[in-house]
C-alpha cells in the first residue's frame, strides 16, 4: 500500500510542479521563419495572397488531401475565409480568415482552431525586395494560450516552428516554379 501511496504522492507532486511552473511562463508564443525568394515582390505577394494556393506548400494543407474545404468570399480580399476539416488528427478543424493586406507588402489573417484543440493565432506575411528579382518573405505565426496550458507554448513552438519551416520551402519552389493559381 505504501508503494502505491508514494507513486500517487509522485504524481501528484508533478501536476503541481507544472502547475507552478506554468505560472511563471509566458502565455504567448511567436514562431517566425524568413526565405529569400528567386521571384519579383510583387510576384510573391500576388501569390501569398491567394489562400486556395495554399495547397501547394502549407504543410497542414497537403497533409490531408481527402479533407473537406469550404471557401468563403472573394480569395485573396479582406473577410475571404477559408476552412478545412479533416479526420487526420494533426489537421483536425478549423479555419482561417483575411484580416487586413497592405497591397504589396503583407497579409494579415487569424487562423481558429477547433479540432484537435482550440485556439486562435494572428499570421503575419510580409514581404521585402531585395532586388528587382528577389523577395524576402517573413512568415511569423502568434498565438496565446491561457493557463495552465501555457505550459505547452515551448513544445509548441518547436513543433510549428519545423512545421513552418517545410511550408516556406514549400513555398519557395512553388513561387520559383510559378505554379498556376
Amino acid at each position: 500500500m505504501s508503494i502505491v501511496l508514494t507513486i500517487l504522492g509522485i504524481i501528484a507532486s508533478i501536476i503541481v510542479l507544472l502547475l507552478v511552473a506554468a505560472a511563471f511562463m509566458k502565455k504567448e508564443y511567436s514562431v517566425e521563419r524568413e526565405i529569400v525568394i528567386n521571384k519579383p515582390k510583387r510576384d510573391t505577394f500576388d501569390y501569398i495572397r491567394i489562400l486556395k494556393n495554399q495547397n501547394h506548400y502549407n504543410k497542414w494543407w497537403t497533409m490531408d488531401p481527402n479533407a473537406k474545404k469550404e471557401f468563403i468570399g472573394t480569395d485573396g480580399t479582406v473577410g475571404f475565409i477559408a476552412a478545412w476539416d479533416s479526420q487526420h488528427k494533426q489537421l483536425g478543424k478549423g479555419e482561417q480568415e483575411i484580416k487586413r493586406i497592405n497591397d504589396g507588402d503583407s497579409i494579415n489573417s487569424e487562423i481558429r482552431f477547433v479540432r484537435p484543440f482550440e485556439g486562435v493565432a494572428d499570421v503575419y506575411m510580409a514581404t521585402t525586395a531585395i532586388n528587382n528579382d528577389q523577395t524576402k518573405l517573413r512568415w511569423t505565426f502568434n498565438g496565446k494560450n491561457k493557463y495552465p496550458m501555457n505550459l505547452m507554448n515551448s513544445v509548441i513552438g518547436k513543433m510549428l516552428g519545423k512545421d513552418l519551416e517545410i511550408s516556406i520551402n514549400n513555398l519557395k519552389t512553388a513561387i520559383e516554379k510559378n505554379q498556376a493559381r
